[in-house]
């Protein structure tokens, strides 16, 4: 931390609209500071340098976190790079906050984590939705709806990469070696704040469709709780308008959608409703940044919500997802 001025100073790793997006959303709190931005490509760097006013670039990473120009690292490089930056990061010193998906598989989020905790440094994962006002609206009022029997979300999105797949030309968003694929593209944002509001399934049960590359399109995951069922649509490969719906004995709460939720209504049995939507005062990646931040300066090592547990159990679910449909990444095979 910048002790002159309370702020914490930034680097972030990675190029991409995400990143746009997130330091976009990060400006809004005044405790954030960009300092740094590193890209395996010096011009590249440069450019996004100049267009978000960083002063340094670099193109090690190794080199960035080295001494004391930034306190925190905000990565959003491809999945398979996670785990090594990450820890690469938390050795010398760096809390991190790491983009979904949070590593290849569970075995590199639990390196991730012990490296966290031997280095005394906040680790988090970068998922929004369940740190927005309208998902704290839903665990809120969630005892409303008395015993819920039924949690079911849903998130299809058409990707314009997978044109270009049909035309023989295989994106990284379909390729394996870089640990792809709908699931943990998407997949991920109806499957994270499941675990948030109702911890480990007890079993589960995955169908879906694996693409020639190897990775998959599209896939339908049942879930069993004590006393409830879940289920998960997940597809890069067609669109779907249905919103998720957590249902109840007492009543239902309807979310429009799960990646960014606009609208949440409470329907009771008896008829009536209450909506539960939230006003819209900050940009969503606003409340990941505000959170990861809180974290650092309360002196805690992880996060409430996005905590260290939520994000493995999440993990090994998606892995066991994998497992079922047949999905294997390069990253799976190295101990």
């Amino acid at each position: 931390m910048n002790t002159t001025t309370d702020k914490i100073r930034f680097g972030v790793v990675g190029t991409n609209f995400i990143t746009d997006w997130v330091i976009a959303g990060a400006r809004q709190d005044s405790r954030f500071e960009l300092v740094a931005i590193c890209s395996r490509k010096e011009e590249t760097g440069l450019a996004f340098a100049k267009k978000h006013g960083i002063p340094y670039t670099f193109t090690s990473l190794e080199e960035m976190v080295t001494g004391s120009l930034v306190d925190a690292v905000y990565i959003a490089s491809p999945n398979y790079k996670h785990a090594e930056q990450a820890m690469l990061c938390m050795r010398h010193g760096k809390h991190v906050l790491c983009e979904k998906a949070f590593a290849s598989n569970a075995q590199e989020v639990r390196q991730m984590i012990a490296a966290a905790k031997s280095n005394h440094v906040v680790l988090m994962e970068a998922m929004k939705l369940t740190l927005t006002p309208n998902f704290l609206a839903v665990k809120d009022n969630l005892e409303k709806i008395g015993k819920v029997r039924r949690y079911f979300s849903c998130y299809c999105q058409y990707s314009s990469r997978y044109d270009k797949f049909k035309e023989g030309i295989v994106l990284n968003a379909f390729k394996p070696d870089m640990s792809n694929g709908a699931l943990v593209d998407i997949g991920v944002y109806t499957i994270y704040p499941m675990v948030v509001l109702f911890g480990r399934p007890k079993s589960i049960t995955a169908n879906g469709i694996k693409l020639s590359s190897g990775v998959d399109g599209q896939g339908v995951v049942s879930f069993e709780y004590d006393g409830m069922n879940a289920t998960v649509l997940y597809s890069k490969i067609a669109n779907s308008s249905l919103p998720t719906e957590i249902q109840g004995e007492e009543g239902n709460i309807t979310l429009d959608r799960i990646n960014i939720i606009g609208d949440v209504t409470l329907s009771y049995r008896s008829g009536n409703k209450e909506v539960l939507t939230q006003p819209d005062l900050k940009d969503d990646y606003y409340y990941e940044i505000c959170e990861f931040i809180n974290v650092i300066c309360s002196g805690k090592m992880e996060s409430d919500v996005n905590s260290h547990s939520h994000s493995l159990i999440t993990m090994e679910i998606m892995d066991e997802i994998r497992r079922q449909l047949g999905v294997v990444y390069p990253a799976d095979r190295i101990k």
